[in-house]
């Protein structure tokens, strides 16, 4: 039987832009152009090498957003996932992260899978809480934070480093995992891959399609929400220190003013 593994990825605003929030406070993603998340590209990375190490596998990757997020189910595509699943609905304007993790939950009982894999956190919002929330919606174990990652027999398997001692985990199928960015460089997509990527299945889906009410998310029914935001202040002039004998002192007293010493 297939492994049927499907690989979350978000359309994100690049960071080297000009980001702001839109008036309702959320963010403005029609001011800035978007791509698919530097740290998802680990995620479907590991589930092509996954692939490529088993009899028989399927990769499906999946995502929620906007028209223009089709942009990173083409990439993915084109590094070599098979099919990809998107779910657009005007309803998920301003979806927090339980309400992101109820429409992936839906979506990935639709598609059906064995292995769901995940970036550690997405470059936007950063929070790298989806995939435990996933897990527990999906009621499947979770192993997460992962720097290197197996499949056999049924089981995955996964090496997760922390700063003083690297642990050992093991999950059975189903599993939720996320992958870290030592986990491996991801690969570039070729001139045949992106053309292989065009004509790949796009599934499009709306809440209707996953059973999910409106209310359910979007703004009203996010349980997190910014209540103000205001400009990043344009930075100042330096404090310039002219060394003529002194340089040491002053260093050392700027430092100490400001109590980083």
């Amino acid at each position: 039987m297939s492994l049927r593994i499907v690989v979350c990825v978000k359309y994100v605003p690049d960071a080297t832009g000009d980001r702001h929030f839109a008036e309702d406070l959320t963010t403005d993603r029609d001011a800035v152009d978007g791509l698919l998340s530097e740290l998802d590209e680990y995620a479907v990375e590991q589930a092509l090498q996954i692939s490529e190490a088993a009899d028989d596998a399927e990769i499906t990757v999946l995502t929620v957003g906007p028209e223009d997020a089709k942009d990173a189910l083409r990439k993915a595509l084109s590094m070599g996932a098979d099919k990809a699943v998107h779910v657009e609905d005007d309803a998920l304007h301003g979806t927090d992260i339980l309400g992101t993790s109820l429409v992936l939950a839906k979506a990935i009982e639709h598609v059906g899978y064995d292995l769901v894999v995940c970036g550690m956190a997405s470059t936007d919002g950063t929070a790298g809480v989806v995939p435990a929330i996933l897990a527990e919606r999906l009621s499947v174990p979770q192993v997460t934070l992962l720097s290197e990652v197996k499949v056999e027999d049924g089981t995955v398997t996964g090496r997760r480093d922390g700063d003083a001692a690297s642990e050992q985990l093991q999950a059975s199928l189903p599993a939720v995992v996320s992958v870290t960015d030592q986990s491996g460089e991801a690969r570039y997509p070729s001139f045949k891959g992106i053309m292989a990527a065009k004509k790949k299945p796009v599934e499009s889906l709306d809440l209707s399609d996953l059973g999910i009410e409106a209310a359910e998310v979007g703004l009203a029914g996010a349980w997190s929400a910014v209540d103000e935001a205001n400009e990043r202040p344009a930075r100042t002039a330096g404090t310039i220190v002219k060394d003529e004998g002194e340089g040491g002192k002053q260093l050392a007293a700027f430092l100490a003013e400001r109590k980083f010493i």
